[in-house]
């Protein structure tokens, strides 16, 4: 998720009492800041994992200025002002045979 929603997004799985691994990454689309949070949860929470996510992973528009460039323009310079959605999350999910903590 785009890093400005992560701290909403922390304090409610703190709340929640979700424990989770917080990594500061970039890239994406606009080559912004992002963060990825890493979280094993049994499977009769995933509801509730599901729905703090929605309700923290906001999505809203954003003007590219001209002179940025994005991932799919083969990195060539905006000619003008472009208004894009950003935000929201993308997860993955799967299942875990053993975990150990040491």
């Amino acid at each position: 998720m785009q890093e400005p929603d992560a701290d909403g997004l922390a304090d409610s799985l703190v709340s929640g009492g979700f424990r989770f691994t917080r990594v500061p990454t970039a890239g994406g689309f606009l080559r912004e800041g992002n963060t990825t949070f890493i979280i094993g949860v049994d499977d009769d929470r995933i509801g509730d994992l599901l729905g703090i996510v929605r309700r923290n992973a906001t999505t809203r528009m954003q003007i590219v200025s001209p002179g940025q460039t994005i991932q799919d323009s083969g990195d060539a310079p905006l000619p003008f002002p472009v208004e894009v959605q950003v935000g929201g999350a993308t997860m993955f999910m799967f299942d875990v045979d053993r975990v150990e903590q040491i």
